[in-house]
């Protein structure tokens, strides 16, 4: 009985490496998709911020510099700046000498290519949510076939019961890997389509003002603080 506890302490894996060994090839995939979703959510975290989005400064200054020095000054400021606010104004300002219904379509035009912008890699991790739990259930499947396999070639009366619950353990572990990718890449992709949402609200808020001052004459909304 000591020798048969002895030998079952052993064959357990002692890391998190070892369980990835014993869940078999479709681990690799299992494991990539996890890189590309560690890769997406820090490079999208990074660019999602409102302050890069929308520069706390930039509506004063940019009023202030085409107050004090016209539509020109404001588009140059604009391009320098370089933010997906900045390029969304510039496209208002070059079109304010024909209206304002064209000002509002290219504000509009220009608001939706950068929010297209934002949502750059968030298709992948929608992808991997839905593909990860069937990878697992892939290699799961691979590995009772395995397990079964054994057991029906054994040519031994006694040990088949251990055999095939070796073999199915062995199999889950890959199952319980794609959930363990999938779940957190849900969570993180509606996270991240939130915060987008968010932005492109502020780019809107933004817009209008720009609409209401210039293109209409209108008193523009007092700008709310973003966080």
């Amino acid at each position: 009985m000591l020798l048969a506890d002895m030998t079952l302490a052993q064959s357990q894996p002692d890391s998190v490496f070892g369980l990835a060994v014993r869940g078999g090839v479709m681990m690799i995939p299992i494991a990539i998709c996890s890189l590309i979703v560690v890769t997406v959510v820090l490079e999208r975290l990074s660019v999602l911020r409102v302050r890069r989005i929308v520069p706390p400064t930039f509506e004063e200054e940019l009023h202030r510099t085409i107050n004090a020095r016209g539509a020109d000054a404001g588009e140059a400021m604009c391009d320098a700046d370089g933010s997906p606010i900045a390029r969304t104004i510039a496209a208002g300002l070059r079109s304010l000498p024909l209206g304002h219904d064209v000002v509002e379509r290219q504000l509009a035009s220009a608001g939706e290519t950068e929010v297209h912008t934002l949502r750059k890699w968030l298709r992948s991790l929608s992808v991997i949510a839905a593909v990860a739990p069937l990878l697992g259930l892939t290699g799961t499947i691979f590995g009772m076939i395995r397990a079964f396999q054994t057991v029906a070639s054994s040519g031994e009366s006694l040990g088949k019961a251990e055999l095939l619950a070796g073999g199915i353990y062995e199999a889950m572990i890959s199952t319980a890997a794609g959930l363990l990718v999938a779940i957190p890449t849900i969570v993180l992709y509606h996270y991240l389509s939130a915060r987008i949402e968010r932005i492109a609200r502020e780019l809107d808020r933004v817009a209008v003002g720009f609409v209401q001052r210039y293109a209409l004459g209108l008193p523009a909304a007092t700008p709310t603080a973003s966080a």
